[in-house]
């Protein structure tokens, strides 16, 4: 049997073109075509681009020049830099609309394989701002988690959560196979509404180790207040996401 035939190396050198007397700016000329490259598949998702001074050289341009092009497809998501890597080439966003559903439950019906790194799993000591979040002042005991999310290898998000202590009492190979809205309904709890905010943020050292970003990446936040049928708080979630391999969907309609 023959082997299957593997595809051309793409080659920067010989299909980049520049006009240094185009009235565009040398660095949107090699951003506009890496764009190109990497929207047509030559440059495909997880592929590696040659370091900055190797590419100066063969496209007979200064670094800065290069290092502006690549900043420039950093900043739309296209381009993540990655420690000890290099930069490569993003893997498809997640998208995920928002509906009352856990991430573990999106990204399996999407068709990824979740994973899950359990860091915290613990019952302790309500804090202030635990009996807050959870809209109980009598509340003594609260479950603490926080859990990394990943999707084919890749981390995906940070995920921390209260919850009333008692109302579910997983242990951490459980948090590994299954989301926490689906603890929750094997417990009997029937989820009925959520308030949730969207934001963002600049990643810390601590996210930028975990999540396998560089310190000061761009991250999606989001808070979450889950309530059961009778209004019971039943888990409170603060989440970041990368923004380079994750988005939010919504839809909206005229009301009139």
């Amino acid at each position: 049997m023959n082997p299957r035939p593997q595809p051309a190396r793409w080659e920067p050198a010989r299909e980049i073109v520049v006009d240094p007397n185009s009235p565009e700016p040398l660095y949107f000329q090699v951003a506009r075509q890496l764009r190109a490259a990497i929207e047509d598949g030559r440059l495909p998702a997880g592929g590696r681009l040659d370091n900055e001074v190797d590419l100066a050289a063969r496209l007979h341009l200064s670094r800065p020049t290069i290092r502006q092009a690549i900043q420039s497809l950093v900043n739309q998501g296209l381009l993540v830099r990655k420690r000890g890597v290099g930069t490569q080439v993003v893997k498809t966003k997640v998208a995920r609309p928002l509906r009352l559903s856990s991430l573990f439950d999106d990204l399996t019906d999407l068709g990824g394989k979740p994973e899950t790194v359990v860091l915290v799993n613990r019952v302790e000591a309500a804090c202030a701002d635990a009996v807050e979040r959870l809209e109980e002042p009598g509340l003594t005991g609260v479950r603490r988690l926080t859990r990394v999310r990943s999707t084919d290898g890749e981390p995906l998000a940070i995920m921390n959560n209260y919850l009333p202590d008692g109302i579910i009492d997983p242990d951490d190979d459980e948090l590994r196979d299954q989301g926490l809205y689906q603890l929750l309904r094997s417990a009997g709890v029937r989820l009925h509404a959520a308030q949730q905010n969207v934001g963002a943020r600049l990643a810390t050292e601590e996210d930028a180790e975990l999540l396998g970003e560089e310190p000061g990446a761009a991250l999606l936040t989001m808070r979450r207040t889950t309530y059961d049928e009778t209004g019971r708080v039943v888990e409170y979630g603060w989440h970041v996401y990368r923004a380079s391999r994750y988005s939010f969907n919504l839809s909206l309609t005229n009301s009139g």
